[in-house]
């Protein structure tokens, strides 16, 4: 039986492998400054998820447990906090993968709960666990008083806009993140919405 919690800080080493499994090892590494690896930002991972005031926060995270493990994560936070939230990651990667991201791209605005990252272990896919986490994702911004959900899905992952589709996610716009072109999804959060 699969149960969907907030996720705890000692979870931090769980919650940094799934976050980078929804990255893509190819994104992670393109993050990384000369000589830093998957390693390298897989500490800094670590970190970040383990502080209060990251974008990759624990305080952020839903989990999905089954007994004692994490099978599977949902981070999502308020889009208008993004600058202030990504602070920690410009910090922690002058320190940990060697490169200034001072200049980057906004992934998020105002007015919705950005999911940054969902991930789920490959033994437990296609067992309705990530619908799962993208519903009480959806719970958590109606509960935090923000009209929608927002996402960005890889133009070369149909799998993955599939399946948010198929819970409700619906186009907006494009956009351009990690050096990927993207598609930015959004879903209300009203209850009369909610299927």
């Amino acid at each position: 039986m699969i149960e969907i919690k907030n996720a705890i800080k000692e979870q931090n080493k769980d919650i940094a492998r799934l976050i980078m499994m929804a990255m893509t090892d190819e994104c992670c590494k393109f993050f990384c400054g000369e000589g830093y690896g998957l390693d390298d930002f897989y500490r800094m991972m670590c970190h970040l998820v383990e502080r209060d005031d990251s974008q990759y926060s624990y305080k952020n995270t839903l989990v999905a447990m089954d007994g004692k493990q994490v099978v599977g994560v949902s981070v999502s936070y308020d889009g208008s906090r993004l600058h202030e939230l990504r602070c920690a990651f410009i910090e922690a990667a002058k320190t940990y993968i060697g490169k200034d991201h001072t200049g980057m791209d906004d992934e998020t605005q105002a007015g919705e709960l950005y999911l940054d990252s969902l991930a789920v272990l490959p033994a437990y896919r296609r067992q309705g666990i990530a619908q799962q986490l993208l519903m009480a994702t959806r719970e958590r911004g109606y509960l935090l008083h923000l009209p929608r959900v927002g996402l960005l899905v890889d133009k070369g992952n149909p799998d993955g806009e599939a399946l948010y589709t198929k819970v409700g996610f619906e186009y907006l716009d494009d956009n351009l993140w990690g050096g990927h072109p993207m598609k930015h999804l959004i879903i209300s959060t009203a209850p009369c919405d909610m299927h």
